[in-house]
């Protein structure tokens, strides 16, 4: 949401019209002080922070869209959503790391904004610091637990969540497996899909599709903002300011930033950051210690592992890329083609070649074939039991069936065939109408110190 409609569509900012505009949109965002009276703060690093902060605030939700997008039940008045935004100083990077909402914190001593009463510190879950004292005691409870000063804060409900996914004409995203929780109606296939609005928020609001519950959904969300910013940066909408206009005039009304963040700091953002694109991006969650940290009287809590946080957080201070450097590809090689994405990554498939014609190396072709796409083969092909197969066979164990697939994606017009007892290798055994392997990549392929994957890498290929 803040680099949809806070850093990407600032671009306008680098035209001739963009103070004109950005000034008039600037009065339809809602204001907050969430530094307010604040003491012995971080010190400053290099670039820009920012403290994105979705709510769980339905108000303005019609009773249809509750109902389809199962949005019923009162409003916990807490942060659904915590990620923390570091802009570098040369403005060619965002660094976007996930809290856990469910993070062990111990939250300031503050006075209570509902009751008045004053409380001393004491440990809670890290959302629920937004019940208790809203943005100001979330902005403090942050920067005590990561020791990263907050230049700006950003908040985003359920309404301007979907209003801006439907101003930028929907959101696609791809899934090598199919999706469903019935507690957010979220029923996707395996496949390509472009999301509304309403199914955006089901998508990213998902917590029981897999076993990684809140962690799994923080990924999915890492996902969906790299979507969402190779859709409003690639759909026209920022080049033409009478359309930008009237998008964004609908979904700002439900935003809420700091008084600082005023057109100026837009438009020197938008200026600098006119070649943003997902690349530019990098995803990561703060690392985990204990995924299920009992506290008397909370609950079961994510604590961090607190060395690799310290790291983590330290990285962000410098102004350093989370993400490794990727090897420049060599001057006048040819481009690569796009990967199909998988569900399980071609390294953790191990594979046994088998060449079932008679052409003379046709196995060794197709094992490294299958190895440059990074699949786990034998690299010791044999001959066939079979030498007159005309089409490429995938044998697996039926206990292995989500590698399988994955193989066979990388083969096409295989045929699978499942065999019972025949352990975790798969068997190729290459026909007469092998041409190519098809390169794949799973869905999520976190790599570096820090678990890091660029915008460019979870977009749909």
């Amino acid at each position: 949401m803040r680099v949809a409609t806070g850093l990407s569509v600032l671009v306008l900012g680098a035209g001739g019209i963009g103070h004109a505009v950005v000034s008039n949109l600037e009065g339809g965002i809602g204001r907050v002080d969430p530094f307010k009276d604040m003491k012995n703060r971080p010190q400053s690093g290099h670039g820009t922070n920012l403290l994105l902060v979705g709510t769980d605030g339905r108000d303005t939700i019609t009773k249809e869209e509750k109902q389809k997008y199962r949005l019923g039940g009162a409003p916990c008045h807490c942060t659904d959503t915590i990620m923390l935004v570091h802009l570098s100083a040369d403005k060619q990077r965002a660094s976007v790391v996930s809290l856990p909402r469910d993070s062990y914190a111990e939250i300031p001593a503050h006075t209570d904004r509902t009751t008045g009463q004053k409380h001393n510190s004491h440990p809670v879950k890290l959302n629920a610091a937004y019940a208790e004292g809203g943005p100001t005691l979330t902005v403090r409870t942050v920067e005590h637990m990561t020791g990263v000063k907050i230049d700006h804060y950003l908040e985003v409900d359920f309404t301007s969540f979907m209003k801006t996914v439907d101003a930028v004409g929907g959101v696609q995203i791809c899934t090598a497996r199919p999706m469903k929780d019935a507690y957010t109606g979220l029923d996707l296939p395996a496949g390509t899909h472009q999301l509304d609005g309403g199914q955006a928020l089901q998508y990213v609001r998902s917590r029981h599709v897999d076993v990684g519950s809140d962690l799994g959904r923080m990924q999915r969300q890492q996902k969906f903002m790299a979507a969402l910013i190779k859709q409003a940066t690639g759909s026209g909408v920022l080049l033409n300011p009478v359309k930008f206009q009237q998008v964004s005039a609908s979904v700002l009304g439900s935003v809420r930033a700091d008084e600082g963040f005023g057109t100026e700091e837009m438009l020197a953002l938008g200026r600098a950051m006119k070649d943003f694109s997902p690349a530019s991006s990098e995803f990561t969650s703060v690392p985990i210690g204990n995924p299920s940290f009992p506290v008397k009287g909370i609950g079961s809590t994510v604590q961090w592992d607190a060395a690799k946080a310290k790291k983590l957080f330290q990285a962000l201070r410098e102004d350093r890329p989370l993400a490794p450097a990727k090897p420049k590809p060599a001057a006048g090689a040819p481009k690569q083609p796009k990967a199909t994405l998988v569900d399980v990554a071609p390294e953790e498939i191990r594979v046994q070649v088998y060449n079932g014609t008679p052409k003379d190396g046709l196995g060794k072709d197709v094992d490294a074939a299958l190895r440059a796409t990074g699949f786990n083969t034998t690299n010791a092909p044999l001959n066939g039991e079979l030498r007159n197969l005309e089409r490429t066979l995938v044998t697996y164990d039926p206990r292995w069936d989500r590698s399988a697939k994955s193989l066979a994606t990388a083969l096409p017009g295989s045929e699978l065939k499942a065999v019972k007892g025949q352990g975790a290798v798969m068997e190729v055994t290459a026909g007469s109408d092998f041409t190519k392997v098809r390169p794949v990549r799973a869905e999520t392929k976190q790599e570096g110190e820090f678990s890091t994957v660029t915008g460019d890498e979870v977009v749909c290929p």
